[in-house]
């Protein structure tokens, strides 16, 4: 059981450092297309390529029940949908803060809903690493409003998917659940360019959220190549992710996604020379703090 627990956390780590390397470049992305557009062909990509290695190593794709695997897929999908769709409207600080409340609803969810004991120093490990998210992202308290509860609703939303993988979903095999929450995504980028095309998105939206707004433009070299990063790193990070929550216990797992902040951090200074402050280091010693004490207190106490 121990083993698995370390094994799980070494797989949540590496996709937090995949995934804080990849999304450096969604900047760049969003200056050749939509939001809808990215999440639809990275989506086609990913479920193709899964296609093709379920044929080549004998993977099944096929869930073993339907419902809980679409269950887990719409709570991954609606997760990210809503969390992207927030940074067209808020400031990342803002959007972050609110998606990294995730692992507070899994410990929550996990003690009134599964029974489970946390133990009190996992409960106070959860909370030192969302204060540390929150000196990382400072989130400003003025600018609140109910526009800005919604990256708190896509990190409910993520913590379900989280309890789910393990809950519902332990039986299926990770090639399954990888391709039913890039289908989610595909089936949402492609609703809301339809969406678009058909209803239009607010004037005001194309200045403001000009990502979110945008319906289907013609791809460029550019764009294609930088979704394929996307949609290789990205069936990487979230297969290794997937596997952690069913191999791990959820409210184990879960804190280990605030690492995504020192990675993404750490790249962002390697590829773009953004540099951080004394209250961002602060922040990031939090969440060491966090994930260590929930690697070290294998048992509750």
């Amino acid at each position: 059981m121990q083993s698995e627990t370390a094994q799980a956390a070494g797989l949540a780590l590496l996709c937090m450092a995949i995934v804080g390397l990849i999304d450096n470049f969604v900047v760049i992305i969003a200056e050749e297309a939509g939001l809808w557009q990215f999440h639809l062909v990275r989506a086609v990509m990913v479920c193709s390529f899964l296609a093709v290695l379920s044929r080549i190593f004998g993977w099944r794709l096929r869930p073993k029940s339907w419902w809980r695997v679409v269950v887990r897929s719409a709570c991954g999908g609606v997760a990210m949908a809503i969390y992207f769709g927030s940074l067209s409207l808020l400031s990342i600080a803002q959007a972050g803060a609110g998606l990294f409340t995730a692992p507070i609803f899994v410990l929550l969810f996990s003690v009134l809903f599964f029974g489970q004991r946390i133990g009190l120093w996992r409960v106070l490990a959860a909370l030192v690493g969302f204060a540390g998210a929150v000196l990382v992202l400072r989130p400003d308290p003025q600018a609140l409003s109910a526009v800005s509860l919604l990256p708190v609703a896509a990190g409910l939303s993520w913590a379900l998917a989280a309890l789910t993988t393990r809950q519902l979903c332990a039986e299926e095999t990770t090639a399954t659940l990888l391709f039913g929450f890039f289908g989610a995504l595909g089936f949402i980028g492609a609703v809301g360019l339809l969406y678009i095309s058909v209803q239009g998105a607010p004037a005001n939206w194309q200045e403001e959220a000009a990502f979110f707004a945008r319906g289907w433009v013609t791809p460029t070299p550019r764009f294609w190549f930088w979704v394929g990063v996307q949609a290789t790193g990205s069936v990487i990070a979230i297969g290794c992710l997937t596997r952690a929550y069913q191999i791990g216990e959820t409210s184990y797992v879960a804190p280990f996604e605030y690492s995504f902040l020192i990675f993404a951090g750490f790249w962002a200074w390697v590829i773009w020379g953004d540099t951080l402050d004394v209250w961002a280091f602060l922040g990031i010693g939090a969440i060491v703090v966090s994930g260590s004490v929930i690697a070290l207190r294998t048992r509750d106490a």
